[in-house]
């Protein structure tokens, strides 16, 4: 028999009609019903009282490695339902299983991991892949493993995509290292979100991708050029071409807040989509961990490799969302289109997810004015209750 939740007394930041104040009714993992006047919830409905509270959205991670001890790397079950029993408590209700630079078959064991995993309505969903590397620039490996990056490739992209199910949904590659286009245009007309990411690419070079299909920068500003006064490089074509979107990192570390807020009063809400690109050390204490087979020293604060370069984030999302909050001219509807509207659009599961709707599925949180979680709702069932 399927559940039934009503949410009343909240503010709720619909799709269609901006911001109610009313009641929302849950059966089974969808959306039923918003009602604006008060009405006696279903018998033997779980109610939740909102009041003083905002409905919103959850979250959706297109970016995240690890989270709680797990890594997507694992290629165990056991380490994608850590990660996804992790995610509620941040806000983070769906989200893509991210690879990285590996050796081939060490990737195929996470892909056909992900296509045997079945995701479990009281955690955060695994809406697909993000296949991360190989096929990126060595210059701006970052910490992607150097021994392992390769040419882009159509042959191994469609075995691994095989592999998977089908379920890679984004790639971050060096557009630089597919001078005809061709691997792009594959990628694109095959439905696959292409991503400039660990790229020497400047901003002409990035341009050029744009007819064959790039859509996206992978973690802007970080291993991508920066603006310069004669290339505005990869974070000018932020700034400058609108049918790209870029990933942002909002933990004021791999990204300045200063720089944070000059990308946020250019680029604007629209076309920002907030991630973590989290490792494994995400929810743990400080100390030794691993990336890729690299070692990993973990700070109160941030994850670097032993040279120092950044090595992914401990960020959590809604700590990245309550960062972009503080920005002049944010507003808790600019955080939402940009942690959960536009990834939904940009990973093509906007009929069913990134906006509150009759239909959609349920995965809702009930936050203060300062976003913090109150409750997170996957798919309909109360995944992480906070104080």
């Amino acid at each position: 028999m399927e559940s039934t939740v009503y949410i009343k007394n909240a503010s709720i930041f619909t799709e269609e009609y901006g911001v109610m104040h009313g009641a929302l009714l849950i059966e089974g993992t969808n959306i039923k019903a918003i009602h604006t006047d008060a009405q006696s919830p279903p018998e033997n409905a779980g109610v939740i009282d909102g009041q003083g509270l905002n409905l919103i959205p959850g979250f959706i991670d297109g970016h995240i490695h690890g989270a709680a001890g797990a890594d997507v790397m694992d290629a165990t079950e056991e380490a994608l339902d850590t990660m996804a029993g992790a995610l509620p408590a941040e806000g983070t209700t769906s989200f893509l299983a991210t690879t990285i630079t590996q050796a081939p078959e060490n990737i195929n064991k996470a892909l056909a991991n992900v296509a045997a995993y079945q995701s479990k309505q009281d955690k955060a969903e695994v809406i697909g892949v993000h296949l991360e590397g190989p096929f990126i620039e060595v210059s701006k490996k970052g910490a992607q493993p150097l021994e392992h990056i390769k040419k882009p490739d159509i042959g191994q992209f469609k075995k691994w995509q095989q592999l998977s199910g089908n379920s890679i949904r984004t790639i971050t590659m060096a557009p630089e290292h597919d001078d005809t286009g061709e691997f792009i245009a594959y990628l694109h007309a095959s439905g696959v979100n292409v991503s400039a990411g660990h790229t020497d690419a400047g901003f002409e070079a990035i341009k050029k991708a744009i007819p064959h299909g790039l859509r996206q920068l992978t973690h802007l500003c970080n291993a991508m050029n920066g603006i310069h006064h004669r290339d505005i490089g990869a974070v000018g074509a932020a700034f400058r071409l609108e049918e790209l979107r870029a990933e942002l990192i909002a933990d004021g570390i791999h990204v300045s807040p200063e720089m944070l807020q000059l990308i946020y009063s250019n680029v604007g809400s629209e076309r920002l989509i907030l991630i973590t690109d989290a490792m494994r050390a995400k929810c743990l204490q400080a100390g030794n961990y691993e990336l890729g087979g690299q070692p990993v020293t973990v700070t109160e604060d941030r994850a670097v490799l032993e040279d120092g370069t950044l090595a992914g984030s401990i960020l959590k999302m809604a700590e990245g969302a309550r960062q972009m909050l503080q920005l002049k001219d944010a507003s808790i509807q600019s955080v939402l289109q940009m942690a959960s509207e536009n990834p939904a659009k940009q990973l093509g599961v906007f009929d069913r997810k990134g906006s509150i709707k009759p239909g959609k599925d349920a995965d809702l949180l009930l936050v203060d004015n300062d976003l913090n979680i109150k409750y997170t709702i996957c798919r309909g069932v109360i995944a992480y209750q906070g104080r």
